[in-house]
């Protein structure tokens, strides 16, 4: 009988085992899979800081007002809420420009602006802007004593 040496005597496998490292991908790939669809559900936008920027005046903006009665006007024009998805698909300005600019009246709810949001986003507007008047802003510590 021969003399056995120490570890059996098998070649040093000296190759990386991947296996773990599937198993991690895999599971930060679900991760990603199941989060990214949350990250784009929100209504994005550019708000303006305060004291507000002045619109450039040589550009013709896009407006969408919203009046105290809750109707609608496309730059003056009255449409009707059901139709807003499509005037905006129509219009050659804001597919050109790809912004809408939003003004409503400080009563509304908030609710009926984030409809007017949303209806926009759905009319294919990537960027929805709010204008709003900084010479009427409201006094903080007014709003502190209405809590």
């Amino acid at each position: 009988m021969g003399m056995k040496t120490g570890g059996g005597g098998d070649d040093l496998n000296s190759e990386i085992n991947v296996t773990p490292l599937v198993d991690v991908m895999l599971v930060l790939l679900i991760i990603f899979m199941v989060t990214a669809p949350m990250l784009n559900t929100g209504v994005e936008l550019d708000l303006p800081q305060v004291p507000a920027q002045k619109l450039e005046e040589q550009k013709k903006q896009v407006v969408l007002t919203i009046t105290k009665e809750r109707q609608l006007r496309l730059d003056g024009t009255p449409i009707k809420w059901s139709e807003l998805q499509v005037k905006l698909q129509a219009n050659e300005k804001v597919k050109k420009d790809q912004v809408i600019y939003i003004e409503g009246d400080s009563t509304l709810p908030y609710a009926v602006v984030v409809t007017a949001m949303a209806l926009a986003k759905d009319g294919g507007v990537p960027k929805v802007q709010l204008l709003t008047d900084p010479s009427q802003r409201i006094d903080t510590a007014e709003l502190d004593k209405a809590r």
